[in-house]
């Protein structure tokens, strides 16, 4: 984990004030780390710059694994390992695959997925995420930048630009 952090925390009553907020501190030059929201807050992916998430394409690789391991056992099991007949064939019959075929694939997506979106996020069973306002769950937005980041500025200047931004108010946050 990282040494010491240090954060500006810029709290925010409304999303719409939020957006045009982000817009203006980046126009200004100050990377902002993240920001965190009690509910999805339209266009602000885009204003942050976020490209489109790639987890479809993962769940869709997912689902053909899924899929191809669906038919193939199937496959083995009731046409090479233990040759039966149903309904009176003899050999392999994909209709009665159908229903194990597609619950595999759920399954399989599914899971695929979550691990993804887990590893992807970082998130651990061992490790508490950062928590920068505990109102961020209730009814405020908050902006969190990394004054790590942001070299060439310093605390004030991008306290006054917060505000300006039309942060209520501005906090720092250290993490040890």
């Amino acid at each position: 984990m990282d040494a010491e952090k240090n954060y500006l925390v810029g709290i925010f009553d409304d999303e719409d004030v939020l957006v045009s907020g982000v817009t203006s501190i980046r126009e200004k030059g100050v990377k902002i780390h993240e920001v965190y929201s009690p509910f999805p807050v339209h266009g602000l992916d885009e204003v942050l710059g976020y490209k489109r998430s790639r987890l479809p394409i993962a769940a869709f690789m997912f689902g053909m694994t899924g899929t191809s391991l669906a038919l193939l056992m199937q496959i083995w099991m009731l046409g090479y390992d233990w040759p039966m007949i149903i309904g009176g064939k003899n050999f392999v019959s994909l209709p009665p695959f159908i229903p194990v075929t597609f619950e595999l694939t759920v399954l399989l997506s599914a899971l695929g997925m979550v691990a993804t979106f887990m590893i992807v996020s970082d998130l651990k069973p061992y490790r508490w995420p950062r928590q920068f306002d505990l109102r961020s769950t209730d009814d405020k937005h908050v902006m969190a930048i990394d004054l790590a980041l942001n070299h060439g500025k310093s605390k004030s200047e991008i306290t006054s630009i917060l505000k300006a931004a039309g942060a209520t108010e501005v906090n720092e946050k250290n993490f040890e």
